[in-house]
């Protein structure tokens, strides 16, 4: 085998490197060492795509009547009242100000981060490339780093509010004081025990949103591997595709719900006393 076969087939496309360059980053390395290392992909569709959401929610607003509301109106109002629902039926304090606001914007930005995935792969891919990117992921929340970003900023809003609800001294004594009592020797249990929720929570709140977005991600690539095994795979895939995009689209919507239900929830637990 002369170099020029053996170089061939060393880059040749087989499934692992094709589920492999389809997960790769676009990273770029910052500081000596490469300590830190920044996810361009990631980065730049999310701040796109929250550009993109306010852009329509500001270009709605800025249409909006109040006598009968255009299609597109209608359907902002019927997600606006869907969300300060949801929020009113948990959180029974001013939800104006904050919550209902805060809700909204988690909802719509994990939503339209989500649906990223229904891009096709290798023509997305290809498109990426001819701008002269080799690696480019598309959905933001198939990335850990975001979904804990997300889960950590509603951890710290979560601390804020609860300390703002009840002082400092109020929070600490929480801390060491619930659920067991106040009596001194269960204050390490019961520091024990708020702080394992307090640590579970951006856990369970990031890791939740990833491994859904990222399974589905797999799903569709192992899905375009069938598809290039001949005709019967390129069937076999075209109907199970078609079946998992439709599974898909409650699955993208859902997630969105469930993460901005669980911020809506632990900012209410904040304002709350034990």
């Amino acid at each position: 085998m002369t170099t020029e076969h053996a170089q061939q087939a060393e880059h040749a496309l087989t499934p692992s490197n094709y589920i492999a360059h389809h997960l790769s980053f676009n990273t770029k390395s910052i500081g000596e060492g490469g300590f830190w290392t920044l996810h361009v992909d990631t980065l730049a569709m999310s701040v796109i795509l929250g550009l993109v959401v306010m852009g329509l929610v500001w270009w709605v607003a800025r249409g909006a009547t109040a006598g009968v509301p255009t299609k597109r109106q209608a359907f902002v109002e019927l997600v606006f009242g869907f969300v300060d629902d949801q929020v009113k039926n948990i959180f029974h304090g001013d939800r104006h100000s904050f919550i209902a606001p805060t809700a909204l914007t988690v909802f719509l930005w994990v939503f339209a981060m989500n649906a990223m995935d229904f891009l096709p792969v290798d023509i997305f891919a290809k498109f990426m490339h001819s701008l002269g990117f080799d690696t480019w992921r598309a959905v933001p929340t198939s990335d850990i780093n975001t979904t804990f970003a997300l889960a950590l900023a509603i951890w710290f809003l979560m601390i804020f509010f609860s300390i703002k609800a009840k002082g400092l001294g109020g929070w600490i004594h929480e801390l060491f004081c619930s659920p067991f009592g106040s009596k001194i020797w269960v204050w390490p249990a019961n520091f024990l025990f708020n702080m394992i929720e307090y640590v579970s929570k951006p856990l369970s709140h990031s890791l939740r949103l990833f491994g859904n977005m990222y399974a589905g991600e797999v799903i569709f690539l192992l899905l375009g591997l069938w598809a290039a095994t001949g005709l019967t795979g390129t069937v076999a895939a075209a109907i199970l595709g078609a079946g998992w995009s439709i599974f898909h689209i409650l699955i993208v919507a859902l997630q969105a719900f469930i993460f901005m239900m669980l911020t809506v929830v632990y900012l209410a637990m904040a304002h709350e006393s034990h």
